[in-house]
């Protein structure tokens, strides 16, 4: 059996990122986000995802580039000195490899995101991360405490595709393997303490558009299981570059979201299109 599971990103992020996701649940083939609880359109996002049934809605755990929910004081390992988290996975990355984050702060702040998704009624079919800071060691037990406890049946293992893309050279490599071995650690570690991860993981983890003719290309050539495949649709490219501060092309992942030539593909394989409840049961 082929499954696959098109998961939007970011939602709550900014307003056009909502605005996508609820065009490609009802014009697509999306059927499952995770919302960032400190995201400025939150609000928004959890009104859509209430009167959205067909979309499974998860939690996007976020300890970089965004303003934390708890107050920058109580965390302050995990801030900068104007108050926010650290820009980008390779600061938090050597914070925690230098012992210089504290796990009673991440666990705080993560259990911080987890009551406010919670509290606006979305019961989160599964868990990720921003910027797949949830497999760091250390981080990844804190996730994996805060999902058993609430019943989240779920997590992204995000298993990085070593050659997608544009070949960014050796660095780029040694990053995407590091990843993916700790993807594997963290799917292990899931899975003993019965939270299901999927079977395959696909997304071009550095930045580049999944746009139309690759993720016609994911269908098609889908392995037995489930594969998740990572999006970051959007409406308007210009103005979610502008604000979002990423060079990422959000309008054409929704493009490829919506494509009759994916969902034919799809169906030349067989392959159901569904949420992370499917995993779950």
């Amino acid at each position: 059996m082929k499954q696959i599971i098109i998961n939007a990103d970011d939602f709550g992020r900014h307003v056009l990122i909502n605005r996508a996701v609820e065009t490609a649940v009802q014009e697509g083939m999306l059927r499952s986000a995770t919302i960032m609880a400190g995201g400025a359109a939150f609000a928004d996002a959890a009104e859509l995802a209430v009167r959205t049934p067909a979309l499974g809605v998860g939690i996007h755990l976020t300890l970089v580039d965004a303003a934390p929910v708890l107050p920058p004081a109580e965390i302050p390992t995990l801030v900068t000195e104007e108050g926010r988290f650290v820009p980008d996975h390779t600061a938090l990355t050597v914070r925690v490899l230098r012992g210089m984050v504290s796990m009673d702060e991440v666990r705080a702040e993560l259990a911080a995101q987890l009551r406010r998704v919670t509290a606006v009624g979305i019961r989160p079919t599964h868990a990720d991360s921003h910027q797949h800071m949830h497999v760091l060691p250390g981080v990844i037990d804190v996730a994996l405490d805060l999902c058993v406890a609430a019943h989240i049946p779920a997590m992204r293992a995000p298993y990085a595709p070593l050659f997608a893309g544009q070949f960014g050279g050796v660095g780029q490599f040694i990053g995407r393997a590091g990843l993916a071995a700790l993807a594997h650690r963290a799917a292990a570690k899931a899975r003993r303490r019965g939270i299901a991860v999927p079977d395959h993981f696909a997304g071009i983890v550095a930045g580049e558009a999944v746009d139309t003719a690759a993720l016609t290309q994911i269908a098609a050539q889908l392995a037995d299981g489930t594969t998740e495949v990572m999006l970051h649709p959007g409406t308007d490219t210009n103005a979610l570059i502008r604000d979002c501060r990423w060079q990422h092309d959000f309008a054409a992942e929704l493009a490829a979201a919506c494509a009759p030539e994916v969902r034919a593909a799809l169906a030349a394989e067989g392959a159901a299109v569904v949420n992370f409840q499917a995993l779950a049961q």
